[in-house]
């Protein structure tokens, strides 16, 4: 969603909170403040505890609960199973080496305040939003804790394997292909066997889903056979998305942690918006989205885990399906009829299916949209516009609406491949190095961004909500992959995580017996494990 029209002011701007804290949660919490207009001062002198408190001038507060028995990012990496995760692409748990739970924290810790002091204007009410870090961890492999615990066995083999290939002249590199005949014009022009081929594409298929991609071993053979220009020349004639991958060590200096997290515009030419619909009372303990009304066309996980989120803050969320259904509900392993992974971001949501590649179903979704407060999407770039379903459009209908579009690039995405998890990981240089001789450099095959990303379109929403609710008309905001990147990118650890002198998970659904994670575990009706709100509103 580009757009010539100016930027809105970001929602914290020329505000001071009081911050009170210290440590990496602290640290973390100050960057994306800064980024929405706060001023912040720099964390204080070691010695206070490892935390983070805000308040605004308002009353409105936000807690980051960082708990007191951690030593901090690697010690959560290890308890909650993320690391199990990472480590599944060579069979054995391995850190990750970023301050990923941190960022992820303190990322829902600023959703938090934001939708504190969206309460506090909807309805008076001064809350203060609690934000869990060990319930944030464990939001970070949901899928997967989902998918482990059910009855169901996986659609692939659960042996190792990544998906980094290695040109002759010694390049490391990735491609995206998201239907089979792509993949089959590529791996077919650098000669690789047929049954290679075909063999090949159902691990690469669910490497998203199961972090690990246990390929044939004839496509790295034939990888290795070309040269670096020859694999260009047949990614472009096959049309898959090719990254050479990049450690960020070598990225140019000055490239980091200048994009701002999520861009907010006022939606043109809208007409004079009605009134909102009923705030909660002042004296309800209600969440601090409860009466709102998300409207969410989403796939995979970056999109769907934001609405997700913010029914977590208290939302009514509507899914638009395609005609039949979204076709991830079907996805190995299932549990009670439904894919563990797609239920572990879906659930409780309302669901209606709409064509909107027909005019019929088009004008359905405007309809749709004059009862929401939030339109949220991950479509394509372009796509919105070529259907007639972008913000400006969409604003006719509704004049008070909140356009979302959590996007893989963030802005013009010619010449760059789809700008999915995996691609942006590799473009962006958030590669791990090889830990040890003889293997390549490979980018996490966790869906490290999409979850990340799926963190930040929630604080983007809540943002624009919260501006809405001061300017009273439409507004228009996109958050992105590039952006989860630029937020991991821009703050490196001083030391990086590590597996020795922690008790590292390996069994997922042992989780919910672990006296200090399992409270933050449920069993659904059909035997789903899920992950609790990060979010408690005092």
């Amino acid at each position: 969603m580009t757009s010539t029209v100016p930027l809105l002011p970001p929602p914290l701007a020329g505000t001071r909170p009081a911050c009170d804290g210290g440590g990496d949660p602290y640290r973390h919490t100050a960057r994306q403040l800064r980024s929405l207009g706060a001023d912040v001062p720099d964390a204080p002198d070691a010695g206070v505890p490892a935390a983070s408190r805000l308040r605004l001038p308002h009353g409105s507060g936000a807690v980051l609960d960082w708990p007191a028995h951690t030593d901090g990012e690697s010690d959560l990496q290890a308890r909650t199973g993320l690391m199990a995760v990472h480590g599944r692409r060579h069979g054995a748990p391995e850190p990750l080496p970023l301050a990923y739970v941190g960022t992820v924290a303190a990322t829902a810790h600023v959703t938090g305040l934001l939708a504190a002091e969206l309460l506090r204007l909807r309805s008076g009410r001064r809350a203060t939003a609690h934000t869990s870090a060990e319930a944030c961890a464990l939001l970070t492999v949901s899928q997967y804790l989902a998918a482990a615990a059910a009855d169901e066995g996986e659609a692939v083999s659960p042996a190792p394997g990544t998906a980094t290939f290695t040109s002759a002249d010694g390049v490391d590199f990735e491609i995206e292909a998201l239907v089979p005949e792509l993949w089959g014009r590529f791996w077919t022009g650098l000669d690789a066997p047929r049954r290679a081929i075909s063999a090949g594409w159902t691990p690469f298929q669910f490497r998203y889903a199961t972090a690990r991609a246990p390929l044939p071993g004839e496509l790295r053979s034939a990888a290795a056979s070309c040269s670096w220009a020859d694999v260009r020349a047949t990614a472009e004639r096959s049309g898959v998305g090719l990254v050479r991958l990049t450690d960020a060590a070598r990225r140019p200096p000055g490239t980091s942690g200048r994009r701002p997290p999520w861009t907010l515009r006022p939606v043109p030419a809208a007409p004079p918006a009605r009134p909102s619909g009923p705030a909660p009372g002042a004296d309800s303990c209600v969440l601090p989205l409860t009466g709102l009304r998300v409207l969410e066309a989403g796939r995979r996980i970056q999109a769907p885990l934001a609405a997700h989120l913010l029914r977590s803050l208290g939302a009514t969320v509507v899914r638009v399906e395609p005609p039949g259904g979204d076709p991830l509900r079907g996805m190995p392993p299932t549990c009670g009829g439904l894919s563990a992974r797609w239920s572990a971001l879906n659930r409780g949501k309302d669901a209606v299916e709409v064509d909107i590649k027909s005019d019929r179903g088009r004008r359905d979704l405007r309809d749709l949209t004059r009862d929401a407060d939030v339109f949220l999407h991950n479509w394509a770039p372009g796509n919105a516009e070529r259907l007639g379903l972008d913000a400006t459009a969409l604003a006719r209908a509704n004049p008070r609406l909140v356009y979302a579009y959590t996007s893989g690039w963030g802005g013009p995405a010619d010449g760059l491949p789809p700008g999915t998890d995996f691609m942006v990981q590799a473009h962006e240089g958030l590669t791990a190095p090889a830990a040890a001789p003889g293997r390549t450099t490979v980018a996490s095959l966790m869906t490290v961004l999409d979850v990340l990303g799926g963190f930040l379109g929630a604080q983007a929403v809540t943002a624009a909500l919260l501006t809405r609710e001061r300017l009273g008309s439409a507004v228009a905001v996109e958050s992105s992959l590039r952006a989860a990147a630029d937020l991991l990118r821009g703050r490196p650890r001083a030391e990086a995580p590590d597996v020795d002198g922690h008790a590292v998970t390996t069994d997922l659904p042992g989780l919910e017996h672990d006296p200090r994670l399992g409270p933050l575990l449920s069993r659904a009706a059909d035997g789903l494990l899920t992950v609790d709100s990060p979010w408690r509103i005092s």
